[in-house]
């Protein structure tokens, strides 16, 4: 994510602001511009933004339940903005309990579209294509035990989370019942969408070998290879080839872990260098630590110039949460093979061969 300044006042502001605490103007997102702006009312629930003056917007429908701050461009008969046009399903809202865990997941499915939209991937939804188009569904967990509980999971363009999944708690005990470092609703759609599109740009983008080389052979039985994952953990030497544990279970899982952590850094690395972080540690006789972190990471030429900002970074963040008590901000290494594997995923993405 990147900061955003307040067209009245010049206040700072975060992708997540919905009114500027300096000056008190209501705040709406452009995604055709990938701007924050100020608002100025106008008639008949209109908006006009201070960024672009020249024409109205209104907000996105889920505005009233304070779940969007995204706006609808003039002259649209869309009631939903962008990032909502891909809701399926949603839980009931009326059931005061779910609308909270709702918002958090909406403020991470709005993240994971701006990632999508920077990155200029294909982003029909399910009404643009009905087959493939990438959708979500948000489904709370049955209110009797003896029912199963929502998985989270893909299948041809859509992905369901359970709303359960944005609850602190429950999320953190199914992140320790399952050997997790990390574990959230943001994490949970990044992995998820990297299913999706590896239906797009691999299987029908014509790089199935070349995936396959670095990945392994996605044909092995999927519902066996996770069986035995889950009987028999990873491999000990996981950490050589993979981001994570869960990544050996099968080749898919491995692309799509690091599908997800392609955008974990891309996302972090153009907020520090909105913030234009830099890392020079005092003690170090080497510079290999240092790190002006001032790239573009969405326009990068390649995943050796995202990891070489991103090291030093994490270095950096994992030492500071040590002495805050918590745990480490990005609690993973990455070996060469790892990085190969991301290059691949930058590649993709930007249409290299």
């Amino acid at each position: 994510m990147k900061l955003f300044r307040c067209q009245a006042c010049d206040q700072v502001l975060y992708f997540e602001n919905t009114r500027c605490e300096r000056c008190g103007h209501v705040l709406g997102f452009m995604p055709e511009a990938s701007e924050l702006s100020a608002l100025e009312p106008a008639a008949d629930e209109q908006w006009r933004p201070l960024a672009a003056p020249e024409q109205t917007r209104r907000f996105c429908d889920n505005a009233r339940y304070e779940a969007c701050n995204w706006l609808v461009p003039e002259g649209s008969n869309d009631a939903l903005c962008a990032a909502c046009r891909h809701n399926r399903m949603i839980p009931d809202l009326t059931i005061p309990d779910n609308l909270p865990p709702w918002r958090r997941i909406q403020d991470a499915k709005r993240q994971l579209v701006y990632a999508f939209q920077q990155l200029k991937l294909p982003l029909a939804n399910r009404i643009e294509d009905p087959a493939h188009g990438l959708a979500f569904d948000v489904l709370a967990d049955p209110p009797d035990d003896t029912s199963p509980k929502v998985m989270t999971g893909h299948e041809e363009g859509i992905i369901t989370i359970a709303l359960a999944e944005a609850d602190d708690t429950e999320r953190e005990r199914r992140r320790t019942a399952l050997g997790e470092p990390y574990r959230t609703p943001l994490g949970h759609l990044r992995h998820e969408s990297g299913h999706h599109f590896w239906d797009l740009l691999v299987r029908d983008g014509g790089r199935l070998a070349e995936c396959r080389a670095l990945f392994g052979d996605d044909t092995q039985g999927y519902a066996a290879a996770l069986q035995a994952h889950y009987m028999n953990g990873a491999p000990a030497d996981w950490q050589n080839a993979h981001v994570s544990a869960y990544a050996t279970a099968h080749p898919w899982e491995d692309f799509a872990e690091t599908w997800a952590h392609y955008l974990h850094i891309v996302d972090t690395l153009e907020m520090a260098s909105a913030f234009r972080l830099s890392v020079q540690p005092r003690v170090a006789r080497t510079d290999g630590l240092d790190a002006r972190i001032d790239i573009d990471p969405y326009r990068a030429r390649g995943a050796g110039e995202l990891v070489k900002a991103w090291l030093p970074l994490t270095y950096a963040v994992n030492s500071l949460n040590r002495c805050m008590g918590t745990p480490d901000l990005y609690p993973f290494v990455l070996s060469p093979p790892a990085i190969a594997k991301l290059d691949f995923i930058h590649r993709l993405v930007h249409r290299i061969s």
